[in-house]
């Protein structure tokens, strides 16, 4: 008798399908990072304006008295403190999450900032600048957003990851450092005008109060 041997497994009628490679994680585009550092900036900047912008209602003898002027600072203390929080969980989540809710609130925010510098700002009519500063760094929140979701929408899904050798960090430092400079020429003017700004430390005044220590003593 001759010995059975065991069958060979048969082969499968149809190739099986490869396994597909692990997507790989998108790297943002040079410009995408500079944009998105920029828009960081303007948030941080707009929500420390509005702050100041609170500071200066409520430091007008605005009380319970005159609810149209406590409301006003009541609120743009709130919009600001949002503003911070929100710029810094965008740098952290670094992606577009949010972008959609956010477009309508700092749309009607610079709608208000619009009214504040025509009509003026109830319990404290002076901050004209410090509105129009905060008007400025809203519009550049907004435009930058705008411009991510649409090169994001240009792109699809089926962008794949830019090379370490071709994401240019000189020139994403290079746009950081001038939306830092733009945005502190924007922010600066419109602290200053605030009650925060009048009544700040003059350089040189900090941790002494001999009188006449100000600017460029020797």
């Amino acid at each position: 008798m001759a010995m059975l041997r065991p069958a060979r497994p048969s082969a499968p009628a149809f190739p099986t399908a490869k396994a597909a490679p692990p997507a790989q994680a998108e790297a943002p585009a040079p410009a995408d990072a500079g944009v998105r550092l920029v828009a960081g900036f303007a948030g941080f900047g707009a929500g420390s304006v509005n702050l100041a912008i609170s500071s200066s209602i409520l430091a007008g003898g605005a009380g319970f008295g005159e609810p149209l002027p406590f409301l006003a600072g009541g609120l743009a203390g709130i919009w600001g403190a949002v503003l911070l929080a929100a710029t810094v969980a965008f740098l952290a989540r670094g992606s577009l999450a949010g972008n959609r809710w956010a477009r309508p609130p700092l749309g009607a925010a610079a709608g208000l900032h619009v009214a504040a510098v025509v009509f003026g700002t109830p319990g404290a009519p002076g901050l004209v600048l410090t509105q129009l500063s905060a008007l400025l760094l809203t519009l550049m929140v907004i435009a930058s957003l705008a411009w991510l979701g649409r090169d994001t929408a240009r792109r699809g899904t089926s962008r794949t990851a830019v090379p370490p050798a071709t994401r240019g960090p000189g020139r994403l430092l290079l746009g950081a450092f001038a939306g830092a400079v733009l945005v502190a020429g924007i922010t600066t003017p419109g602290l200053a005008a605030s009650a925060a700004g009048q009544h700040a430390v003059p350089h040189g005044g900090h941790g002494t109060t001999l009188p006449g220590n100000g600017h460029h003593q020797r």
